[in-house]
């Protein structure tokens, strides 16, 4: 005699039900009969990663914040736009490229670079000077050496604006880019 799988009662061969709880028995289910679906629980990993991706593709490329002008006045100025970032070079196109809007975007970084520079080298002179005066030559030196280091990152900055120059972008320098000197 089989056993019942729900309740653990005896039945008889042949009954499709326990006689005692009332679940279908192993024989219940035969060929004529449509086996029941089971339910499955959705993936929400899954699907949620789904979402993501669909919407991520939708989404559109945003220009950047600065465009540049038509390719006549990228060409004609492209050399205005170099010496914008050569320090006290700066001043020629500032003076002899007004009306590009491609100049003057470089004419503004590269004034804001040499302003830097110049603010660097002022104040780190003077105080290596008080240190000195002071005798105190390990502190003038940290100074100097602190200086040197603010220039070679100017010069990198300088050279990132070269590159973005000779390409003809209108691409704002990092830490800089922001600063409006120039209208």
């Amino acid at each position: 005699m089989p056993f019942c799988t729900n309740c653990g009662n005896k039945y008889n061969q042949g009954t499709k039900f326990c006689p005692s709880c009332g679940a279908p028995t192993g024989e219940a289910a035969s060929a004529s009969e449509p086996k029941q679906q089971s339910y499955q629980q959705p993936n929400y990993q899954q699907n949620y990663q789904a979402n993501q991706q669909q919407s991520y593709q939708q989404q559109s490329y945003q220009q950047p914040a600065y465009q540049a002008p038509a390719g006549s006045d990228v060409q004609e100025n492209k050399v205005m736009g170099i010496l914008a970032y050569l320090s006290f070079l700066v001043l020629i196109p500032l003076f002899a490229a007004k009306e590009s809007p491609f100049a003057r975007f470089h004419t503004n970084q590269g004034l804001v670079l040499a302003i830097g520079e110049i603010g660097t080298i002022i104040a780190c002179s003077i105080l290596s000077a008080i240190f000195i005066a002071l005798y105190a030559w390990v502190l003038a030196v940290i100074i100097d050496v602190i200086m040197w280091l603010l220039l070679v990152g100017f010069t990198v900055f300088a050279v990132l604006g070269l590159v973005s120059a000779c390409r003809g972008q209108m691409k704002p320098l990092p830490i800089f880019g922001n600063i409006k000197i120039l209208k």
